[in-house]
C-alpha cells in the first residue's frame, strides 16, 4: 500500500460542550499526538499487517521529527515524508462530552506536496496488485497526480474525499472504491443524503461515476456501491468516547483488506469494525485497532 495524504501534530482538548462562534468554555484534559488522514490511514492499515509506505510533507521541527518517530514504530515506510523548511501541519482538536469534534487544520508542509514529485514516488512505490489510498487534505494537484499515477501502473485508488472539494470526472472515474460520508457524498450530488436509504441511492448513483463507491453513515455503518450491487453494512453499538479519526481508521482498515485481495464487501466489513472501535476510545491513532484485537490474522508478512 502507498498512502499519499497529510501528517499534522494534534492538539486536543477535552471541553463539556463545543464553544458557540464568541463563546468561551473551560476545558479539561489536554493532550498532543500524531493525525492527519495521511498518517491516520496509514497506521490504521499498517496495524492491520499491510505493508505501508507513507508520501508526505512535515517541516524540520520537534512536530515533525515526532511524527516520524510515531510513524516508524507503527511499520510505516517514511522515505518519501520530506521534511521541508515549512512548520509541520498542526490539527487543533476539541471534543465534547459525547465525544463530537470540532477540527480546525493549519495545513503547514501539507500544502508542499507537489504533483510532479508525488505521481513520480507513487509509480516508484506501487505495482500490480498494490493500493493507493489518498484524501483531500492536500493540494489538488497531488491529489490528482497520485490518483492518476495509480490508474497508469494498474493500481487500485482508494479515495477518500475529505473533506469535500469537486473533483475532475476523469479523476473521479478511477475511483475504486471512492468513500465519503454523508456530507460529502452531499456535496458531491447537490442534495441532502441523511441515513441508511439516501445513502444507498447516493452509493448507486456514485457508483455510476466511479468503479465503486462506499458511503459512512456514522453509527448505522456504511452502504457500499459496485455496479447494481448496492449493500449496508451495519455496526454494533459502542459508547462513545472520541470520534476523531474514526473514518480513517475505516478507510485504512478497508484499503489494508483490499491490498491483501479481499473483496469489496469484506473490506467494509472490517473497515466498519474497525471504525466502530476507534470511536470507543480517545484520541485518533492511539484509538486504532491492530488484527489481533478485531479477529484476524496479518493480512500480510512484514517484511
Amino acid at each position: 500500500m502507498v498512502v499519499v495524504g497529510s501528517v499534522n501534530r494534534d492538539y486536543v482538548c477535552r471541553v463539556p460542550v463545543l464553544p458557540a462562534p464568541g463563546e468561551t468554555v473551560l476545558g479539561g484534559e489536554a493532550s498532543v499526538g500524531s493525525g492527519g488522514k495521511g498518517g491516520n490511514q496509514a497506521v490504521a492499515a499498517s496495524l492491520l499487517g499491510a505493508r505501508t509506505a507513507l508520501v508526505a510533507r512535515v517541516g524540520r521541527d520537534d512536530d515533525g521529527r515526532a511524527l516520524a518517530a510515531d510513524l516508524a514504530k507503527a511499520w510505516i515506510d517514511t522515505t518519501e515524508m520530506v521534511a521541508t523548511q515549512a512548520r509541520t501541519g498542526m490539527a487543533f482538536v476539541m471534543v465534547d462530552a459525547a465525544g463530537e469534534n470540532s477540527i480546525v487544520v493549519a495545513p503547514g508542509a501539507n500544502e508542499l506536496l507537489e504533483a510532479r514529485t508525488t505521481g513520480r514516488a507513487v509509480r516508484a512505490l506501487i505495482a500490480p496488485p498494490g493500493v493507493l489510498v489518498t484524501q483531500a487534505e492536500i493540494p489538488v494537484a497531488a491529489f490528482d497526480a497520485a490518483i492518476r499515477a495509480a490508474g497508469e501502473v494498474g493500481c487500485r485508488a482508494v479515495v477518500n474525499l475529505a473533506p469535500y472539494r469537486p473533483v475532475d470526472a476523469e479523476v473521479l472515474a478511477l475511483c475504486d472504491p471512492l468513500v465519503v460520508n454523508e456530507t460529502e457524498a452531499s456535496g458531491l450530488l447537490g442534495r441532502e443524503v441523511r441515513g441508511v436509504d439516501q445513502a444507498r441511492a447516493a452509493a448507486l448513483e456514485l457508483a455510476t461515476r466511479c468503479r465503486s463507491a462506499v458511503v459512512t453513515v456514522g453509527a448505522a455503518g456504511a452502504v457500499l456501491g459496485c455496479g447494481a450491487v448496492v449493500e449496508h453494512v451495519s455496526a454494533d453499538p459502542v459508547e462513545v468516547v472520541d470520534t476523531t479519526g474514526a473514518g480513517d481508521a475505516f478507510t485504512g482498515a478497508l484499503a489494508a483488506v483490499l491490498s491483501a485481495g479481499y473483496g469489496l464487501a469484506e473490506a467494509v466489513r472490517i473497515g466498519v469494525r474497525a471504525g466502530t472501535y476507534a470511536v470507543g476510545r480517545p484520541g485518533a491513532q492511539a484509538s486504532f485497532a491492530d488484527a489481533t484485537t478485531l479477529g484476524l490474522g496479518p493480512l500480510h508478512e512484514r517484511g
